[in-house]
């Protein structure tokens, strides 16, 4: 399993989009972003230049809100400061991975299920075109979509799994756990380490990471910022 230069998780938007997720990125110079109905992440170079931060300006456009996944710096001039949120970053042990027979591969058709999933838990930023930048595992009762995780950013040597969620009415039965390993199965049979975000208030989920085996590797910030 690829462990690779892991100073790129600590900028891990710009490292997907100059990277594996070069090819969704929307470009202005060394400026890059996910399409809006994607994700709401922006990617600059770990030292920003002015000029960067102008490309970024432009790019976003007055008035857009992005979100950067990095450890707190500056922002200047030309974009308003609107929310920090605490964030850490866990990279998963070697014995994590295992398929399960009951996940299932979740695909466009799913979406407005995976929407609705997404609305009644709050995992994080999931929208009509997410599905897009990765492989998604659902478990289903009764046809009724009640649990799923994916992958989202695709880094160099790491996979982030992305939008752990389960409905409210079955929440404490393993289920997220079971889809971590499932997602994670798939990450490293493609010869990636799998990693994953969550809130630095989430404790909650720090328990389950902890108890799965994580490794905390870095504790950043989701700074959203507006283009003026």
């Amino acid at each position: 399993m690829c462990r690779g230069d892991d100073r790129v998780l600590t900028n891990p938007v710009y490292a997907a989009l100059t990277g594996p997720h070069a090819g969704v990125a929307e470009v202005r110079g060394n400026a890059r972003r996910y399409p809006p109905a994607a994700a709401p992440f922006l990617g600059l170079p770990d030292d920003p230049t002015p000029q960067d931060w102008a490309d970024a300006g432009v790019l976003l456009g007055p008035g857009t809100t992005a979100a950067l996944m990095r450890p707190e710096f500056p922002i200047p001039d030309g974009f308003k400061l609107d929310l920090h949120i605490d964030l850490v970053q866990f990279v998963a042990p070697a014995d994590l991975p295992a398929e399960d027979p009951e996940a299932v591969l979740l695909g466009p058709d799913d979406v407005p299920e995976m929407l609705a999933l997404v609305a009644l838990t709050d995992p994080g930023p999931f929208r009509t075109r997410t599905i897009e930048l990765g492989t998604y595992l659902g478990i289903r009762r009764e046809g009724e979509l009640i649990a799923m995780a994916g992958t989202r950013f695709a880094l160099p040597d790491h996979t982030e799994i992305s939008a752990v969620c389960t409905h409210p009415s079955y929440q404490g039965q393993g289920l997220a756990t079971r889809l971590i390993r499932a997602v994670a199965a798939h990450i490293t049979a493609a010869g990636r380490t799998p990693m994953l975000h969550t809130g630095g208030s989430n404790t909650n989920a720090i328990r389950l990471y902890n108890s799965l085996g994580f490794t905390l590797t870095n504790r950043m910030k989701v700074t959203l910022v507006q283009a003026l």
